[in-house]
C-alpha cells in the first residue's frame, strides 16, 4: 500500500492541533494563532460561543454574549510560572465587559483570572477609575468578596490608560505565588498582587465575565521565569 503524501496544508494542520501539547518544559516563547485553534478545534469552550473576526487587516477571534461567564481553554496546556501576552479588545459600555485571561485552572469554577473594565480605562470618577484591572480566585475569592474584605488590594487602576473601545496590550507574569500585570509595555505594572490559593499549575484559556464579549489576538506563552 502506498503512504499517503503529506501536503503543506496538511503539515500546518498537524502543527496547529499539536502545538498546544509540547509546551510544558519548554522556556522559549510560544505564538498561537487564535484562529487556527479555534478552526482545528484547539479550545475547551464553556458558557460562549466564538467567532472569526477580520478588521482593518487585524485578524482576532470574538466571544458572544452570554449570560454569567465564560472561557475558552487551549487544549492540551498546562501552565504553571511564565508569562501571558496577548492583544484583547472590550468596550466602554458600563458593567458590559470584562476581558481577561484564566490561569492554573482546575475546571469552570476553580480557577485565578486576571481581567479588565474597560468601561474604567478613563473615567472620570476616581472610584471606577481604581477598578480596571482585577485579580481573582475563584471560587472563594470573587471580587465582591475582595472588594469588601481587603478593599483596592487586588483591583487598580490601569496606568497611562488606554480607550476603553480600543485594542490594548496585556503582559501577565507569573512567579508562583507572584502576579504581575503591564499594559501597552509599560515598565511599572498596573497590578501587583500574589495569589491567594496554593495552586502552582493548571489549565490556561482566554476569560470574559458575565453578560461580556470580548476579542483576542496575537497570544504568547513563554514558559518558565
Amino acid at each position: 500500500m502506498n503512504a499517503k503524501k503529506i501536503t503543506p496544508f496538511m503539515l500546518a494542520v498537524l502543527s496547529a492541533l499539536i502545538a498546544p501539547m509540547i509546551l510544558v518544559g519548554q522556556e522559549k516563547p510560544v505564538n498561537y494563532d487564535l484562529i487556527d485553534l479555534l478552526e482545528n478545534k484547539g479550545f475547551e469552550t464553556f458558557n460562549r460561543t466564538i467567532s472569526v473576526l477580520s478588521e482593518n487587516g487585524k485578524k482576532s477571534i470574538r466571544f458572544s454574549e452570554s449570560p454569567n461567564d465564560g472561557i475558552a481553554w487551549l487544549k492540551g496546556i498546562e501552565f504553571s510560572d511564565g508569562t501571558i501576552e496577548l492583544d484583547i479588545r472590550g468596550k466602554d459600555v458600563f458593567q458590559q465587559s470584562f476581558v481577561g485571561v484564566a490561569f492554573h485552572g482546575i475546571d469552570n469554577v476553580t480557577l485565578d483570572a486576571v481581567y479588565f473594565r474597560p468601561f474604567n480605562f478613563q473615567s472620570t470618577d476616581p472610584v471606577r477609575k481604581i477598578h480596571a484591572v482585577q485579580y481573582v480566585s475563584q471560587p472563594d475569592n470573587s471580587w465582591p468578596v475582595l472588594r469588601e474584605k481587603q478593599n483596592g488590594k487586588y483591583e487598580k487602576a490601569v496606568i497611562s490608560a488606554p480607550n476603553g473601545n480600543e485594542w490594548f496590550h496585556a503582559k501577565i507574569v507569573v512567579q508562583y505565588p507572584h502576579v504581575a500585570v503591564y499594559v501597552n509595555r509599560n515598565p511599572e505594572p498596573s497590578l501587583s498582587i500574589d495569589k491567594l490559593n496554593s495552586r502552582k499549575t493548571g489549565k490556561i484559556g482566554l476569560w470574559v465575565g458575565n453578560n461580556s464579549d470580548g476579542d483576542f489576538a496575537n497570544l504568547q506563552i513563554t514558559p518558565g521565569n
